[in-house]
């Protein structure tokens, strides 16, 4: 084979290969973008408790009605607790949802990005369906 035979089928490859590349690397930029605008809120207790949380797990808000003045204190922690949980679960969901829309959920980077955000907020697979 002379050198010119493999040169087009080696500079195709390179460009696709390029164009592979680039096209990750915006699907990555833009799961990246709409990730960090992400909240979930969740309730607990009827709506005595409330909780959002930002990108990141961290409680963002925390809502409590008057009606818990008339439970114990470690009724209305355990709900707390619970809205936490519940609305790390629901972000989770989100981080799903935008990650199949964007790099695909069953990519090894949208397995990677889901992996990574249970890691960081401390909750299993099970966990975070519920």
């Amino acid at each position: 084979m002379t050198d010119e035979a493999w040169i087009g089928p080696s500079l195709e490859r390179i460009d696709a290969w390029e164009r592979g590349f680039a096209e990750r690397a915006a699907q990555a930029k833009t799961l990246a973008d709409r990730a960090s605008r992400l909240s979930a809120t969740a309730r607990e207790a009827d709506g005595l408790v409330e909780v959002t949380v930002g990108p990141n797990g961290q409680v963002t808000d925390l809502r409590l009605d008057e009606g818990v003045r008339r439970q114990p204190a470690s009724t209305t922690a355990r709900q707390i607790l619970s809205a936490i949980a519940a609305a790390k679960s629901a972000l989770i969901r989100s981080y799903g949802e935008i990650t199949a829309e964007t790099v695909g959920a069953d990519s090894e980077t949208g397995r990677a990005v889901l992996a990574g955000l249970r890691t960081r907020l401390g909750m299993d697979e099970d966990e975070s369906r519920s």
